[in-house]
Parts: structure tokens; sequence; C-alpha cells
């Protein structure tokens, strides 16, 4: 009998250490399904598992004290049965009574609770398929089943929280167990309505996508809708930040040692707001800016190059005007006078100037490249300093600092608009494409250039870019087995490289037909 005392009551502690481990578990579920916690799941598990660590060793030692207690009660010949019995006759009977009746509410309050639920979730699975064929082509039905299935989620664990807290009051439990309790009901509400509203907010948001690109059209303002749709992710992300600086906020309110710590939710909104607004005012004005310049179909090549060059300058400014007006707004917000420190940075750029004599060297010989028309953005360049590398290629975008130029084999050379040196544009008013034909010393010169005259011919009525038929601009040189002829193809400007490729296939194929011998070398495109 003794034995069976004993097995009981570790028994019970057990079942204790059962019941906290399961109700643990749930609780680090729950945390995990929070996004802004998914990235920390490692360490929710490390610490999950120490306080998994924690209650079984607590439970080892009351278990152990468990048995040295009965121990030592058996070792002076006390009878367990009749010591325990006695212990229990000594608590009044009016506490049994009152324990039965809060045990029978208790579990008749869980049970109802389970029917209830088993209610809520077929009502919800009915909401649900409703609200998908409603909406079946405009919302995504993985956001709506997410909704639903989180709803269900924290309607469950609200039920279930809100009965143990009503079981504490049936059992006459202290009262601060019941008002703690009640703080983590409230702290539980807020964090499951908060991620109810993630949850809305996102199928709201799609639901919008959706209907936005469907009724967007050359006519009405949704047109510009694709060139923003970019800025949906960052929306996405503002507004979840928005939400849970919220429910940070409400959290701290409820614990009153860190409740002074809420006044600064509402300034994080405003900063949160300030960014948002900020990265939208850029984009919309660039995006006004993009139409007010090429609005008009019947810009002449000059015009357009003009206008894709400003562009990029004018977003490297916008962008710096609405930085430093975020940081000084962001001041303001958090009630920091920022004319203290707009003096000293002040101070710090004359000091950095002087030392910064590159930087501001770009920024001045990039303005002059612009208002001196040195060259545009779709011209084709050479530039550098003589004794250094020269770069080559389509000029893709001038900046304050620097010049962007795309080589024909497609690397990006960035060059600093200080380091620009001599420029040879060759995208002004036309160019010329240089072909050089080699031909025996025994051709008849005057059939060659009939030949050559023919496909210059050809070539200017296939190409539109070709502005007058090939010249023979003479022999260049005298080999010592060949004549070298010098042709001359007036193109439109970028279009030279393109041309001599085209031009000097022609001649091959032509000269072949025509046979005349042809040096292994004899055409030759000069760039």
């Amino acid at each position: 009998m003794n034995i069976l005392i004993i097995l009981a009551e570790i028994g019970i502690c057990i079942f204790i250490f059962l019941l906290l481990s399961w109700l643990l578990g749930k609780l680090f579920k729950l945390l995990i399904k929070v996004s802004i916690l998914k990235s920390n799941d490692i360490k929710l598990k490390i610490l999950r598992r120490n306080i998994t660590g924690f209650l079984l060793l607590t439970c080892l030692v009351l278990c152990i004290l468990i048995v040295g207690a009965n121990s030592f009660l058996i070792y002076r010949g006390e009878n367990l049965q009749q010591y325990k019995l006695a212990l229990i006759q000594r608590i009044p009977s009016g506490f049994w009574i009152t324990l039965g009746i809060g045990i029978a509410q208790s579990i008749g309050t869980a049970i109802v609770a389970a029917i209830a639920l088993k209610f809520l979730k077929y009502g919800l699975k009915l909401a649900s398929t409703y609200a998908k064929n409603l909406e079946r082509n405009t919302a995504d039905d993985e956001s709506i089943d997410a909704f639903f299935n989180a709803l269900n989620q924290r309607i469950k664990g609200g039920i279930w929280l809100w009965v143990i807290i009503s079981c504490t009051q049936f059992l006459k439990l202290p009262g601060v167990v019941s008002e703690y309790l009640y703080i983590a009901l409230r702290i539980y509400l807020i964090i499951a309505v908060g991620l109810l509203i993630l949850k809305a907010v996102a199928a709201i948001v799609d639901t919008l996508d959706v209907l936005s690109i469907r009724y967007s059209s050359p006519e009405n303002l949704l047109r510009f809708y694709d060139r923003l749709q970019h800025l949906i992710p960052f929306l996405k992300r503002c507004l979840e930040f928005v939400i849970y600086v919220c429910m940070a906020t409400l959290v701290t309110q409820q614990v009153q040692f860190i409740a002074n710590l809420a006044a600064f939710g509402p300034r994080l909104i405003k900063i949160i707001a300030i960014i948002f607004m900020s990265r939208v005012l850029f984009e919309i004005v660039y995006l006004l800016v993009e139409e007010v310049l090429f609005k008009n179909q019947n810009l002449t090549e000059m015009q357009r190059s003009r206008r894709l060059t400003l562009v990029p300058l004018f977003r490297s400014l916008l962008q710096y005007l609405i930085y430093f007006s975020v940081g000084i707004s962001i001041l303001y917000t958090l009630d920091i006078d920022p004319t203290p420190i707009l003096a000293g940075a002040g101070i710090v750029g004359i000091a950095v100037g002087l030392g910064a004599q590159t930087l501001i060297s770009d920024i001045v010989c990039g303005f002059f490249i612009l208002f001196e028309n040195y060259y545009l953005v779709g011209d084709y360049i050479e530039a550098g300093k003589l004794e250094e590398k020269t770069v080559e290629g389509i000029v893709e975008a001038i900046e304050l600092r620097t010049t962007r130029i795309r080589h024909p084999n497609g690397q990006l050379q960035i060059i600093r608009n200080g380091d620009i040196g001599s420029i040879t544009n060759y995208s002004k008013q036309y160019i010329f494409a240089v072909v050089e034909v080699g031909v025996p010393y025994n051709s008849n010169l005057a059939h060659v250039y009939r030949v050559i005259e023919e496909v210059g011919q050809e070539l200017k009525a296939n190409y539109s870019d070709v502005l007058e038929s090939t010249q023979i601009d003479g022999v260049e040189s005298l080999g010592e087995s060949n004549l070298l002829l010098r042709t001359l193809t007036k193109v439109k400007p970028g279009k030279h490289l393109h041309i001599q490729r085209i031009l000097c296939k022609m001649f091959m194929d032509t000269l072949l037909e025509e046979s005349i011998l042809l040096h292994p070398s004899s055409a030759s495109c000069e760039e």
C-alpha cells in the first residue's frame, strides 16, 4: 500500500510535468508562426528545449523529494495511508465541495468549448468556400485559406485561454493568478488580432493588385500601374512593420514596468509612414517627369537623346533631395532639432570638401558635359586621356559623378567625369563607315570601281541607316602583291560598325562572284 501511495504521488507530479510541456509546445508553435520571429526559429527551438529541460529537472527533484519524504515517514514507523488521510481530514469539508463543484464546472466549460470549436471550424470552412467563390477572379485562394486558417487558430487559442481563466475562478485560486491570466489573454488577443490583420491586409493588397491590372487601359490613370507595381512588396512590408509596432505598443501597455516604452510606438509609425511616402513620391515624380518629357511622339533623335540624358541626372538630384528631406523629417519626429546638426555638418562639409577635390571636379565636369553638349545618352563615343587606356561604346547614362559606357562587346565601363579627357563622338550628324578592299595588281580598276559602286547602291536601298551610297576614296596604299582601295559610306551616327560589317561581307560575296581574286585579308574595317 505504501508503494502504491508513493507511485500515485509520483504519477501526479509526472502528469503535471506532461501538461506543462504540452502547453509549452503549443505556445512555441504559435510563436514560430509569427512571421517576424520566423528568422529566429532555431533560437526559439533552443529556448523551448532549455525550458523543457528545466521542467524535467524540477520534476525529477520533486519525485526524489516525494520518495525521500515518504521513506522518512516509513522509517519513523508511520502508516502512509493513515498519515495522508489524517492530512486530508484536516482540510474543511467545504473545501472539497467547492473543489468538486469547480472541477465539474471546469470540465463542463471545456466540453462546451470543444463543441463550440467544432461548429466554429465548420462555419469558417463554409465562409472560406463562399469567399473563394465570391472573389474567384480577384483574390488568391491561398491568401483566403491562410486567413481563415489563421482566424481559426487564433479563436481556438483565445477560447482555450478563456477556459483556463474560468477554471481558475471555478477552483477559487488566488486572485493574482486570474489577474495575470487576464493580462496574458489580452496580450494573446492583441497578437492574434494583429496577425489576422496581417493576413487580411495581404489578401486585400493582392486583390487590389489584380483588379488594377485587370482594369488598366491606355485611357485611364491605371495605365501607369505596371510601372509602379514594383512598390507592392514595399507596401506590404511597411504595413507589416506598422502592424507589428502597433502590436508591440499595445502589449507593452499591458505590462506595467515597461509601459513607458509604448510612447515610442506612434513615433516609429510616423517614421515608417515618412519612408514609405518618400519612396512613393520619388517614383510618382520620376514617372511624371518621364511622361512629360516623352509624351510627344514626334521628337527628333537629338531631342530624344537630350531628354534621355537629363532623366538620370534629375533622378539622382531628386533622390538626394528626398533622402535629405526624410532625414530632417525623422529628426523632427524624434524631437531632435536638426539645426545644430546641419550647422556642424556644414563645417564638416567644408573640411571634407577641401580633401574631396576629386569629387567636386567630377561633379563640375559632369555639368560642363551636359551644358556644352559634348555627348548625350545613346551616343557612340571614345573617351579617355591620351596617355592612358581609352574607353569606347554607347553612352548609357550620365550621372553627377560618372558616365556609364557600354562597350560593343557588352562590358559596362564606368568612368569618372573628371577623367573623361579627350572625347571622340561618333554620333554627331553623320559618320563614315570605312572599309578597305585589297585587289591584285592585274585587276581592272574601272570594273572593280563599278562593282563597288553597285554594292554601295544596293546597300543604300536595303538599309535605312545609310545616308549616301558608298564612295571610293581611291588607292590607299601599294602592297607587295595587291592594291588597297579605301571606301567611304556616310551613315547615321553610331551605326558605322554595323554597316562596316555588312559592307565587308557584301564586298567579299560580290567580288568573288565577279571572279576578282582577293587577297586573304582583302576586306578590312576601320573602327
